[in-house]
């Protein structure tokens, strides 16, 4: 068939399979040109593998120290006419170039909340590695089934008070005013149980009963924080709130690491596109704005270059780490300079459909957006008829 982009909201419907191949490809190949990452991982679990931030960090790992890894992840593949997850093409892909350079890469497919698939994860270490040196959570998913049953939902919004704002229509390229009302008790509590640190924790706490970390593993998880302008609605926010909340599951993990030597750390990464950041109020313009100066500048980065300087410069390197006052590693010192802060916030207010296209870089955060989904790459015939179902090899067990 022959795959467009579908956009309804902040949400793409379609994937192109040799759009999302290429986008692996092309992150493999900045890993290699970066060269080896010295004292690297060698056997690496990757919870939340198939998009982002987990799976950059899957694919410095494996081609920057040949490290073999397992990824779990969520993702759907295609059904009759209906294309499979950008997620899914892009975990077959990273399996298939691992494979052909001689990389071990196997995938579980399922509810990383769930004991089973915890269970299945750890059979399969036992199985194949013995033991795992390194453990990335890096999970975003909307909603969590509880270990009792209760299903719990997360809100993307302010605490306190309202929100105004604007955001970007993805299709007309056009501000489009927002305004949420604050989020209740409630709804910041299920945020924090979806988005925050819990499940980290009992993921390390399965994985440490079973025997399965290596001696001196290391766990990291991905945040967050952002600049002063989109506080409101983010660092201020319910999101904000969860994000807090794996700053005190860290710490909880100090000691329960410290049985096999280990060490668990948060990772403040710099604002780009996910699909996670695609879905929250008022970030279209943020980055918008810091992708034109940041490209300006030549420091903007992607996931793959955030993961693979996280690895080559501080979680892997000599020396002392990048690290704030709450003990996080700081990977958006470059986002946070003065100058690119003040560039955002000197824009931040002006901002209007006549000068959108001027001050902004909206067209390469749109772009960022398709290329999530493996459109808008160089070197991909969009015309071309091509079969839309991949298959995964999946462990079950």
């Amino acid at each position: 068939m022959i795959i467009k982009p579908k956009i309804k909201g902040f949400l793409c419907t379609t994937a192109h399979p040799i759009g999302c191949k290429q986008d692996v490809r092309q992150q493999i190949a900045h890993v290699q040109s970066q060269g080896e990452i010295a004292h690297g991982p060698k056997k690496v679990l990757v919870i939340g593998a198939s998009g982002g931030y987990g799976l950059a960090s899957r694919i410095s790992a494996a081609f920057g120290s040949k490290a073999a890894t397992i990824g779990v992840f969520f993702e759907r593949p295609a059904v009759k006419k209906r294309t499979a997850s950008a997620g899914w093409y892009k975990s077959a892909a990273f399996t298939q170039f691992a494979e052909e350079a001689g990389l071990y890469a196997k995938n579980l497919n399922g509810d990383a909340f769930s004991e089973a698939l915890k269970q299945a994860t750890i059979n399969l270490i036992k199985q194949d590695l013995g033991q795992v040196d390194m453990v990335i959570y890096s999970l975003a998913a909307p909603v969590r089934t509880l270990p009792d049953g209760t299903v719990v939902r997360s809100a993307l919004k302010p605490i306190g008070q309202s929100f105004e704002g604007a955001t970007i229509d993805f299709n007309s390229a056009e501000l489009r005013a927002i305004s949420l009302d604050p989020a209740s008790e409630e709804e910041v509590n299920d945020t924090v149980k979806v988005m925050g640190g819990e499940d980290w924790e009992l993921w390390i706490a399965a994985l440490l009963k079973a025997g399965v970390l290596a001696d001196g593993c290391i766990t990291t998880n991905y945040t967050y924080l952002g600049s002063e302008a989109t506080w409101p609605i983010y660092h201020q926010g319910t999101i904000g709130k969860a994000k807090e909340d794996l700053g005190r599951a860290a710490k909880a993990l100090i000691e329960p690491m410290s049985t096999v030597n280990g060490t668990a750390y948060v990772a403040v990464m710099k604002g780009l596109m996910t699909q996670a950041a695609s879905a929250i109020p008022g970030m279209a313009i943020y980055l918008s704005l810091l992708f034109k100066v940041m490209k300006e500048k030549g420091n903007h980065e992607g996931c793959i270059e955030q993961t693979t300087r996280l690895f080559k410069t501080q979680l892997f390197a000599e020396g002392e780490l990048n690290l704030d006052e709450e003990s996080r590693i700081r990977m958006d010192d470059w986002e946070m300079l003065d100058d690119i802060q003040n560039f955002v916030k000197e824009r931040w207010s002006s901002v209007s459909n006549e000068n959108l296209s001027e001050i902004s870089d909206f067209a390469g955060y749109r772009q960022a957006f398709l290329q999530m989904h493996g459109f808008d790459i160089e070197g991909v015939d969009y015309e071309a008829d091509i079969e839309q179902d991949i298959p995964i090899e999946l462990f079950i067990g």
